[in-house]
């Protein structure tokens, strides 16, 4: 294990500290590791070290580097110094990629409280945007996120299509930020049909990080449950990016849109009647859909397939290969009705 610690802004005390794996013989099919950029909470006053390194270490159990940034607080903590902080602090892990062996494309975002808020800021409106983001019982709201720091931006009037997949969990009972926040983001997210896992659990007060009996404040009531966020968002990025493979990630099992006919981009993933409405993605399947259905041609079948997905139907027919020729054709096309 290797530990850096860089400055960004000595002025701002701004930090990045770097929990991260050595290569060796011991882990020959792991070459490079998704990472995990993690933002403290604090109320924008200070970075709660209960939120930084036992967070970083559950990451790093799941084979994740684990990078801390302790972002500008206090009378440093006037937007959009958070964000530029952020913004470095993406660059500064993409400059060392690789170096610190990370898949430049597998950083993943996580952010609790007011950390959570600047995570969900990185998520919507930041330049270097996160694959995916893990938000605990975060600021959204704009007169919540005004209150621990007026020049704080609106979270919810920046989601939109380009948002990254998103773990939102929090508590029912969160007497310091209320439980609104996160089922406005989660609405917020609905509308656009990017993807999100949410865990409201049924009580516990604010500030439970991974909510294990040597982080959690004593003598506060907390939910049984809540220690489970760490395993359930791990095994959810596993849904969302990969899991470690032979030199590499295996591919995501979930599309970032709940809905892929929204996507940017057509794929497998859209539906066969989506894909049959427009003339330049019907041209390329037609012949591979007659051929699967001869005599009968895709009319013929239309009513009952153009609501399940092309890489479904593929696969039902064991036509395996033309899963990944025909998504490498796909991805080429713009989704004209979104675009």
């Amino acid at each position: 294990m290797i530990t850096k610690r860089i400055t960004i802004s000595e002025e701002r005390d701004v930090t990045l500290t770097a929990y991260l794996f050595e290569g060796g013989w011991e882990f020959p099919n792991i070459l490079k590791r998704p990472a995990v950029l993690i933002l403290p909470g604090g109320g924008y006053q200070y970075c709660s070290d209960r939120e930084a390194d036992p967070v970083a270490f559950a990451y790093l159990k799941a084979g994740y580097q684990a990078i801390i940034l302790r972002y500008s607080v206090n009378d440093n903590a006037v937007w959009p110094n958070q964000l530029n902080d952020y913004e470095q602090a993406m660059e500064l892990i993409k400059e060392h990629a690789d170096e610190w062996n990370i898949f430049t494309d597998k950083i993943v975002v996580v952010g609790f409280s007011a950390g959570g808020h600047l995570a969900a800021c990185a998520a919507t409106m930041a330049k270097n945007r996160p694959v995916a983001a893990v938000l605990g019982y975060p600021v959204i709201k704009g007169d919540c996120a005004k209150s621990y720091c007026p020049t704080a931006p609106d979270v919810i009037e920046a989601v939109d299509r380009n948002t990254c997949p998103c773990f939102v969990f929090a508590t029912r009972t969160d007497n310091v930020v209320p439980i609104q926040n996160t089922l406005d983001m989660m609405q917020a997210l609905n509308r656009y049909d990017i993807a999100f896992e949410s865990h409201i659990y049924g009580y516990g007060s604010h500030g439970s990080s991974i909510a294990t009996s040597e982080v959690r404040a004593q003598g506060v009531e907390i939910c049984s449950r809540i220690p489970q966020w760490v395993d359930n968002s791990i095994e959810w990025l596993k849904d969302m990016i990969g899991d470690f493979d032979k030199k590499a990630m295996s591919q995501p099992v979930c599309n970032r849109y709940a809905n892929p006919n929204r996507a940017p981009y057509l794929s497998v993933d859209c539906t066969i009647g989506y894909l049959m409405e427009l003339e330049e993605s019907a041209s390329v399947l037609r012949p591979v859909l007659d051929s699967i259905w001869s005599p009968m041609s895709y009319e013929d079948m239309a009513g009952n397939i153009d609501n399940m997905k092309l890489k479904e139907i593929l696969g039902y027919s064991g036509r395996d290969e033309d899963i990944v020729r025909l998504d490498q054709k796909l991805c080429l096309i713009p989704n004209s009705k979104v675009n």
